[in-house]
């Protein structure tokens, strides 16, 4: 066994006992799926979908101090574990992958704390799925903005907006120069503001602008439903409106129902991974991004919200690095980057460090909720803010400095300047 023939995991596990004995407990439960011998049970068959543990490296305590000490007392120990599952009792289906690497690891007794640190794929498994349409290049090209970070905001749920009311917020915003614009992840399709009518409000605001100016803005309409059925209609009232691009839920929906719209669409994916934080907040449990973006980059996001620096939620800065530096990372040859989306209480003043910490690329999507709509000038104004400060970011200027002859940056520094 080796590389080219098995996904190799990569665990960290806790317990009272000898960890070494829990990897093998892993690679047993989740291949075989017994810890004795079955009657008809053959050698061969063994060998061929049994998984394999290749290291267990045990750990000192102090080396992963962010993990509470276990509640059953301080004799827990800590280690990490590499095991191979052969491609021959996988094949090429992620929701076995899922079920066999991930569905079951989490039910073993005996364990205090278990997480997936990594996965390495063998190389051509990205040949049975579509990957990214546009991703990174592709959304570039539709939006006709090549030489900085996009800039784009958010209609929010809480404003209340009626179709025709958002359509005059939107108005506003293209004038100002916005490139993307998108549906919240809660604002699916109201009773107060149904998809359709909200897409037969916007479309010819921005087609006429297209018109006039040579410049298409991208609105990602939320056109996620749990009927496979009904997105795809949702999907083809946005492109039929010359939309071409739709924010998915895809944690809400699931792989399957992703997987089905991926080889219809026409239009950008737009992830929101809602329900995420489930997965990976405990730091002893659940699974690290570097594995679970692998799913949907294989699946064909195009645009991937991976929080931001001095986020509104609990994330670290540095995990938020490490997310956007796995989205750039290599992958299957096959599969494209998809667009990074820095979002979750930005505004520009996170625009230098942001800079810097993901290595100066300008290829990501900066995404801006209240500190656009709750500029002191309005919307627009706030669109205009952020500009400045990619531009103060990008020149090496300090804001301060940039905001004295750029009064929508000054406003935006005085509301905003206190957030940490």
């Amino acid at each position: 066994m080796n590389g080219k023939d098995c996904v190799v995991m990569t665990y960290l596990i806790e317990c009272e006992d000898d960890p070494r004995a829990f990897a093998t407990k892993i690679a047993s439960d989740q291949s075989t799926g017994t810890f004795v011998d079955l009657p008809g049970e053959t050698p061969e068959l063994k060998a061929r979908v049994a998984a394999r543990v290749l290291d267990v490296r045990e750990l000192s305590t102090a080396t992963v101090p962010s993990i509470p000490q276990s509640s059953r007392g301080s004799s827990y120990r800590r280690a990490e574990a590499d095991i191979a599952f052969p491609i021959e009792a996988i094949g090429d289906d992620l929701a076995a992958l899922m079920t066999i690497t991930i569905g079951g690891v989490f039910s073993i007794r005996g364990l205090t704390g278990i997480r997936v640190l990594r996965m390495q794929l063998p190389d051509g498994f990205g040949a049975s799925y579509p990957g990214p349409r546009f991703g990174i290049t592709g959304t570039r090209r539709l939006t006709g903005v090549f030489d900085r970070p996009l800039i784009g905001t958010i209609i929010k749920p809480s404003l209340g907006l009626r179709p025709n009311e958002t359509a005059e917020m939107v108005s506003e915003l293209i004038a100002s120069g916005v490139d993307f614009i998108k549906d919240d992840e809660k604002l699916c399709g109201p009773p107060y503001s149904p998809l359709e009518e909200r897409v037969k409000a916007i479309m010819p605001l921005i087609k006429d602008h297209e018109q006039r100016t040579g410049k298409k803005v991208m609105y990602a309409f939320n056109i996620s439903h749990v009927d496979s059925d009904v997105m795809m209609r949702n999907h083809d009232i946005v492109a039929d409106a010359g939309g071409n691009a739709a924010v998915i839920n895809i944690n809400s929906i699931g792989q399957g129902a992703f997987l089905f719209l991926r080889k219809r669409s026409r239009l950008a994916l737009h992830a929101h991974r809602n329900g995420w934080d489930i997965l990976t907040r405990h730091p002893g449990l659940g699974m690290n991004f570097s594995v679970y973006q692998q799913y949907w980059r294989l699946l064909g996001v195009d645009q991937f919200q991976i929080n931001g620096i001095g986020s509104k939620y609990w994330e670290p800065d540095d995990s938020f690095v490490r997310s956007f530096h796995d989205l750039a990372a290599p992958f299957q040859a096959e599969i494209q980057s998809p667009m990074p989306v820095v979002c979750s209480g930005q505004w520009g003043g996170q625009a230098p460090e942001t800079y810097h910490r993901t290595g100066k690329t300008l290829d990501f999507l900066y995404l801006c909720g209240g500190g656009v709509v709750s500029h002191p000038g309005g919307p627009g104004a706030g669109v205009k803010a952020v500009q400045q400060a990619w531009e103060a970011a990008r020149e090496g200027i300090d804001l301060g400095t940039y905001a004295q002859t750029h009064p929508e940056l000054k406003q935006a520094l005085d509301k905003f300047g206190s957030r940490k």
